[in-house]
C-alpha cells in the first residue's frame, strides 16, 4: 500500500466543447483541478478566467433543497432511521435536471409552510405574553383602555409585597384626601391596584406614594377589560395552533416527495462542483485552457476520453517545487483503509512521504485489544460492525470507523481470551450465585491483569520498543531514498547501536578489557552526529544535548506505553467491581441488573478511552519518528452523492 503517484495535467480544448469534457471528466471521476495561478500572473494578458454564470443561482436552489429536506424530516421523520442503506441511482437520473424546476417549486411550497408555522409561533408567543400581563387584571372590570373622566384620573399600579398597605392608604389620604386605592390582585412579589383621584390631587397622590413603592402600570392599550382581551387572545391562540396542526400535516403529506428533493439535491450538488470547477478554467474566446492532477494509473483512461476530443494535453511529473501542491491519496486494501480516519484525524502525510496506514495498522490493532481486553466487549463490537456494515451499508467515514471497529473487536476478543475475561469475571460470579460450593476458577487464562501486573507492564514497554524501531527503520529507508546517508546512520543508527551496546552490557558480553565496546562505538558515533556543523565550545554542547534529548526522548516514548497495561488493568477492576456489588446479594436477577448497568457504563468509557491513547500512541510516539504531515487530500471532479449510491459509475 503506498501513496498514489501523482501526474500533473496539461490541456487545451476548444471552447464550444467545455460544457461536453467537464461532463466526461466528471463520469471519469480522477481529474482534480487547480488553481491557474501561472496563468494569472500577467504573462498571458489575453486569457481570463471562465465563469459558469449559474453558481450562485445553483448554490442558493442547494440550500432551498436542504432546508425542505430538514423540515420534512423534522415533521415526518422518516422511518428506517440509521441502518437504513441508501437508495440506489443512477449516474444518468443523478444528472438529470429536467424534473429540478418542479422540484424546486416543491421545495418553496414546503418552507413557506414553514415560515408560516414560524410566523404562528411568533404571534403565539406574543398573545401568550398579553395574556401573562393581563392576568392580574382580570378581576378589575373597566375596560382597559380608561383613563379617567374630564375631572378625574384613573390609573393601574404596583406595590412591592411587602407594602404596608395600612401606611399607603394613610400616605395617600393625607396627601389627596378625596382619592383611593383600589387593590386588584396580588402574587408572591407584587400587589395590583388602581388608583382614582381627582386630576388636580394626581400630582401630590403620586409624588406620597412613590416612596413606598409605587409605580404606574399600563398592562397594554386593550379596548375591553382584561378578562375580555384574554378571552380573545386565548380564542386566537387556539386558532393559531389549529393552523399551526394543518400546516404541519400537509408539510407531512409532501414528505412523500422526500426521496425526489434529495435526488434533486444531489444533482444540484453535481451541478455546483462542476460549476466550481469550471471557474478555475482559463480562456480565450476560442479555447479553454486546464490544469490540474490526475493518478498517473488513470491517464490511460483521460487519453481515451480526450481522444473525442479537439484539443492538446500532456501529463508531467511534479517538479521538486510543486511538491508541496501535489494532493495527496491513499491506496489502501480493505485491512488498512479502515485506519484512513486516524490518518485523516490527525493530517495527511506529505506526498513525498509514506502512507503510514499499512505500518500502523498491525500496531493500532493490536494495542486496542490489549487496552481493552475482553471478550464479551469484543463481541458486541463485532456483532455492532457486522450489523451496521450488512444493513445500512455505509461509505467512505462511516465504513471505515465500523471497519475498524470490526478489526479492534477481533483483537478485542482475542486478547479477552488470552486473558481469560468475558465482562471481566461474570461467569465466575454467575457459578458461585447458583451454588456457592463450587469449585470452578473462571475461565481459562494465560495470564490475568491482576495477578500479572508486572509481566503486562514490562510486554507493553517490549511492544513499545518494537514499534518505535521500526519507526526508526522506516526514517532509514525514507533518508536512503533521498540520499541523506550521513543523517541516516548517524542519528537511528547511531542509537541502533547504543541499544545493542546496552544489551550487551546487561548480558556481560562484547567487552574487551573491561570495556563495553558496542556501547563506546555509538557513544563515538554520537558524537560524530551531533558535531556536524558545530564548532568549539558547540560542539561539547552538542553532544551534551544528544545525549540528553536521546535518552530522556526514548525512555519518555516507550515509558508511555505502559498505557496499554493501565487501561487493559483499569477497565478489567472496574468490571469485577461492578461484578462483586451485584454478587453481593446472591439473587442472579440483582447481579444481572448490576453487572449489565456497570458494564455497559464501563463499556462506553473504554471503548473512547482506548482508541483516545491507541490514536496518541500512533500520533506522537510512533508518528513523530518518521512521518511528514501536511497533504492535502485529493479531491477530483466527480459525482459524490450524499443522499444515494450510485449503481452505474462508469
Amino acid at each position: 500500500m503506498a501513496i498514489v503517484k501523482m501526474k500533473k495535467l496539461r490541456l487545451a480544448v476548444m471552447a464550444r466543447e467545455r460544457k461536453a469534457l467537464l461532463k466526461d471528466l466528471l463520469l471519469l471521476g480522477c481529474v482534480e483541478f487547480s488553481e491557474p495561478s501561472e496563468l494569472e500572473s500577467g504573462d498571458f494578458p489575453e486569457l481570463r478566467r471562465c465563469t459558469s454564470g449559474s453558481l450562485s443561482g445553483d448554490r442558493a436552489d442547494h440550500a432551498l433543497l436542504l432546508d425542505a429536506i430538514k423540515l420534512m424530516d423534522k415533521y415526518a421523520p422518516a422511518k428506517g432511521g440509521f441502518l437504513k442503506p441508501l437508495p440506489a441511482a443512477k449516474v444518468d437520473a443523478v444528472l438529470d435536471e429536467s424534473e429540478l424546476p418542479a422540484d424546486l417549486a416543491m421545495a418553496e411550497k414546503v418552507t413557506g409552510k414553514a415560515e408560516e408555522i414560524r410566523r404562528c409561533q411568533s404571534e403565539t408567543s406574543r398573545l401568550e405574553a398579553s395574556v401573562l400581563a393581563l392576568t392580574p387584571w382580570l378581576e378589575l372590570d373597566v375596560p382597559l383602555n380608561f383613563k379617567g373622566t374630564a375631572t378625574t384620573v384613573f390609573a393601574t399600579a404596583s406595590l412591592p409585597a411587602a407594602a404596608d398597605m395600612t401606611a399607603v392608604n394613610a400616605a395617600l389620604e393625607d396627601a389627596a384626601p378625596e382619592a383611593q386605592l383600589l387593590p386588584v390582585s396580588a402574587d408572591k412579589s407584587l400587589n395590583y391596584a388602581a388608583l382614582i383621584c381627582y386630576r388636580d390631587e394626581y400630582d401630590a397622590a403620586l409624588e406620597a406614594l412613590r416612596p413606598l413603592g409605587f409605580n404606574l402600570m399600563g398592562p397594554g392599550e386593550y379596548a375591553g377589560t382584561a378578562r375580555e382581551e384574554v378571552r380573545k387572545a386565548q380564542e386566537r391562540i387556539a386558532e393559531l395552533a389549529e393552523k399551526q396542526q394543518k400546516l404541519a400535516s400537509e408539510i407531512e403529506q409532501l414528505a412523500s416527495h422526500r426521496a425526489e428533493l434529495k435526488l434533486r439535491a444531489d444533482t444540484l450538488s453535481t451541478k455546483i462542483a462542476r460549476a466550481e470547477a469550471e471557474e478555475k478554467l482559463m480562456g480565450t474566446e476560442t479555447t479553454v485552457l486546464l490544469q490540474g492532477w490526475i493518478p498517473a494509473e488513470k491517464v490511460d483512461e483521460l487519453g481515451r476520453v480526450l481522444g473525442k476530443y479537439d484539443c492538446a494535453w500532456e501529463t508531467a511529473d511534479p517538479t521538486e517545487d510543486e511538491i508541496p501542491d501535489v494532493p495527496v491519496k491513499l491506496k489502501n486494501n480493505r485491512l488498512t483503509r479502515a485506519l484512513n480516519m486516524v490518518t485523516e484525524m490527525y493530517s495527511l502525510p506529505a506526498y513525498n512521504n509514506v502512507d503510514p496506514n499499512p505500518l500502523m495498522a498491525p500496531f493500532f490493532i493490536l494495542f486496542y485489544g490489549i487496552m481493552l481486553a475482553d471478550m464479551g466487549y469484543g463481541i458486541l463490537m463485532i456483532i455492532a460492525a457486522i450489523v451496521v456494515l450488512a444493513k445500512a451499508k455505509p461509505r467512505k467515514g462511516m465504513r471505515n470507523f465500523f471497519e475498524l471497529m470490526l478489526w479492534c473487536g477481533i483483537s478485542t476478543t482475542v486478547w479477552g481470551a488470552i486473558t481469560g475475561g468475558f465482562f471481566s469475571d461474570a461467569p465466575l460470579q454467575i457459578a458461585q450465585i447458583i451454588n456457592p460450593d463450587t469449585t470452578w476458577t473462571g475461565l481459562p487464562a494465560l495470564f490475568t491483569p491482576l495477578n500479572d501486573t508486572i509481566m503486562i507492564l514490562i510486554g507493553a514497554m517490549c511492544l513499545g520498543f518494537v514499534q518505535i524501531i521500526t519507526g526508526m527503520i522506516v526514517n532509514v529507508v525514507i533518508k536512503v531514498k533521498r540520499g541523506e546517508i550521513f543523517s541516516a546512520v548517524f542519528e537511528e543508527g547511531t542509537w541502533w547501536v547504543i541499544f545493542i551496546g546496552i544489551a550487551c552490557l546487561a548480558l556481560g558480553v562484547g567487552n574487551i578489557a573491561g570495556v563495553p565496546v558496542v556501547l563506546a562505538i555509538g557513544v563515538v558515533m554520537l558524537f560524530i552526529g551531533s558535531a556536524k556543523g558545530k564548532k568549539g565550545f558547540g560542539i561539547i554542547t552538542g553532544f551534551i544535548g544528544g545525549i540528553y534529548n536521546g535518552v530522556t526522548g526514548y525512555f519518555g516514548d516507550i515509558l508511555s506505553y505502559s498505557r496499554l497495561m493501565a487501561l487493559m488493568l483499569a477497565g478489567s477492576v472496574i468490571a469485577q467491581v461492578f461484578n462483586t456489588i451485584g454478587a453481593i446479594a446472591g439473587n442472579i436477577f440483582v447481579f444481572l441488573l448490576i453487572s449489565i448497568v456497570g458494564n455497559a457504563l464501563n463499556f462506553a468509557l473504554n471503548l473512547l478511552g482506548c482508541f483516545v491513547h491507541d490514536l496518541r500512541l500512533q500520533c506522537l510516539e510512533y508518528f513523530g519518528k518518521f512521518y511528514e504531515d501536511g497533504g492535502k487530500p485529493f479531491k477530483p471532479l466527480a459525482i459524490d452523492p450524499k443522499y444515494v449510491t450510485v449503481t452505474n459509475d462508469k
